[in-house]
């Protein structure tokens, strides 16, 4: 994923399905230098991760 487009589900009031290896992620927050976010699993809000924003797939958009 592109990080314009990660910035973009964040601001959007739509849900959209994002994933991260294969699992369902939910990003929390881009970073600054453009590159990563810090994401979570959508099962476990404790377990956080930074990890770079072109790992991200766009999944669907949840209705």
């Amino acid at each position: 994923m592109e990080f314009q487009r990660a910035q973009e589900i964040i601001d959007s009031p739509k849900e959209y399905e994002v994933s991260y290896n294969g699992v369902s992620i939910w990003i929390d927050k881009l970073h600054d230098d453009g590159k990563t976010a810090t994401v979570h699993l959508r099962r476990s809000l404790e377990e956080r991760s930074e990890v770079d924003v072109s790992e991200l797939k766009e999944e669907y958009l949840v209705q």
